[in-house]
């Protein structure tokens, strides 16, 4: 199956000549660089207006309010359980966009778990179950594809129980060893036995640190949306340059009533998210 990613600017200061940029580059980081590693076929394109973007695609969306609220930033999930991505529009809004779209390929509902060997932070913890974020221990890595920053990201060697030489644990190679958290980055984790989920994060300080997030009580939200609530990497937060002034939502003329209505419940979802 063919994943189909749509990239829209709904950001008075991006304008859709980039938003092509970024998509084209986009498009091929996750056709040369993620698909062959993660086994995923995609395609990325750009649209002008969220109406414009056919049903059956995953969009990211890009606008000028979305940290003016807490933790809206990243990957939701609609009313009907499809993916969608909210990306502040910022100097660095390439590399979340790329962020956020590994991450949607890789893991769409935000509930993949990888079983593996607990990090040597959680010493009395022996076999967890560790959430599928592609981009978040490398948070602060990125690289150029078209000239353009993109997110790095690990690999599924990333979970191995031990090290080997040879072995590439993130594409561009920063990452070490399996389980490595860099400066910037977090990873979270499940432990089955007290059923409370962890993090390794290092947002301050001169090494990672562990954090008990306690136990996730079900709601709407996917595990990932539940973990993002409760994280903020202060590199994102510093990037960030509200615009405060950002193009209204103007429903296109001519086009499909399909497209059409899922833009509206999209809207709606948005509104509510921001609210």
């Amino acid at each position: 199956m063919i994943v189909q990613v749509a990239l829209v600017s709904q950001s008075a200061s991006i304008s859709l000549s980039d938003v092509t940029k970024v998509s084209a580059a986009l498009q091929k980081q996750a056709t040369r660089d993620f698909g062959p590693i993660w086994n995923v076929q995609s395609t990325v394109d750009a649209f002008d207006t969220l109406e414009d973007v056919p049903i059956g695609y995953w969009p990211i969306i890009v606008r000028d309010d979305v940290r003016q609220t807490q933790k809206a930033e990243g990957i939701h999930l609609d009313k009907n359980g499809q993916p969608f991505s909210l990306v502040q529009a910022s100097e660095a809004w390439s590399v979340t966009a790329s962020h956020e779209c590994l991450e949607m390929l890789a893991d769409p509902f935000g509930e993949r778990l990888v079983p593996g060997k607990a990090p040597a932070q959680a010493k009395k913890q022996k076999r967890v179950e560790y959430l599928v974020e592609v981009c978040d221990p490398s948070e602060a890595s990125e690289y150029t594809v078209n000239d353009v920053a993109v997110s790095d990201f690990y690999t599924p060697a990333f979970f191995d129980p031990i090290a080997a030489v040879g072995v590439r644990y993130s594409f561009t190679g920063v990452i070490k060893q399996p389980r490595q958290v860099l400066n910037g980055g977090y990873l979270s984790w499940h432990n089955p036995v007290d059923d409370h989920w962890y993090q390794i994060t290092w947002f301050s300080g001169p090494k990672p640190a562990l954090r008990d997030l306690g136990i996730l009580t079900a709601s709407r939200m996917s595990t990932r949306e539940m973990i993002d609530s409760l994280t903020t990497p202060p590199d994102r937060a510093q990037k960030v340059k509200v615009q405060k002034n950002y193009a209204s939502l103007v429903a296109s003329s001519g086009t499909p009533k399909s497209s059409v209505g899922r833009a509206h419940h999209l809207h709606t979802e948005i509104k509510a998210l921001l609210a």
